[in-house]
């Protein structure tokens, strides 16, 4: 068994279940851990706004991953890194993206713009591209397309989407980030997700978890698969990963 002193959850289709919603399950291993001195934190594509909330609701103490690793916070709302995409470079991805045809949403530090989003780029200072569609032809056009930019992280939250930060950019980067500062190793955190955003974390934590609906590349490389994440995929983890220690 692995010393486990940090546990990194995804959110969306790992620790909240398709109602965007913690179950109980998850929410009393959650407060157990927490009560063992591990450190639970939000490791989650989602800007600050939007995930923020759900870390005050699990009174979680110290830190928050946000927009795929893009930014670093306290719970105190001091932030501690930020490592954004180019105005310019958001413009190229707009255009090419309306060109093929797709949904698009993207995340600056003012928030997040989906439905209205705003073309005077300059103004606003970016963190992640996102863009969706049901049709694999349009996202294999979008992923060449953007792979010609060495500057660019590629992954995905859903099957259907293609989100995109700076380089280097990856949760699994910021995890080590928060290690150093811990004063821990990789090998003292589980990581649970679902989704290719999450995969780098995965691969690299001492226990890496995928969950019972994770895309099929997550499973492979995980140690371990729990179950989904309605059926509170998360706190089975962490009941046989860190409580029963």
């Amino acid at each position: 068994m692995k010393d486990i002193k940090l546990i990194a959850l995804d959110m969306d289709g790992t620790l909240l279940n398709d109602d965007h919603e913690v179950s109980e399950r998850n929410r009393k291993a959650i407060e157990k851990a927490l009560e063992m001195d591990v450190h639970v934190v939000l490791s989650t594509g989602r800007g600050f706004a939007t995930c923020y909330p759900y870390a005050v609701d699990l009174k979680l103490p110290s830190y928050l991953i946000s927009a795929n690793g893009a930014e670093i916070w306290t719970m105190e709302k001091e932030l501690l890194r930020r490592n954004g995409l180019k105005a310019e470079m958001m413009e190229k991805l707009y255009n090419i993206a309306s060109q093929v045809g797709v949904g698009m949403w993207m995340i600056a530090t003012e928030g997040a713009f989906r439905e209205e989003i705003p073309t005077d780029f300059d103004n606003y200072e970016w963190l992640k591209f996102g863009c969706y569609t049901e049709d694999q032809q349009k996202l294999d056009i979008l992923v060449k397309e953007f792979s010609k930019y060495e500057e660019l992280e590629l992954s995905n939250s859903l099957p259907t989407n293609i989100e995109v930060n700076a380089k280097g950019v990856s949760k699994a980067q910021a995890l080590h980030f928060l290690c150093d500062r811990i004063g821990i190793t990789m090998e003292n955190v589980m990581a649970c997700g679902d989704s290719l955003n999450d995969i780098k974390m995965i691969q690299e934590a001492g226990i890496g978890v995928a969950m019972g609906n994770a895309q099929e590349a997550i499973k492979k490389v995980a140690d371990y698969m729990t179950v989904t994440n309605n059926e509170g995929g998360v706190g089975e983890a962490i009941e046989k990963f860190v409580l029963s220690r």
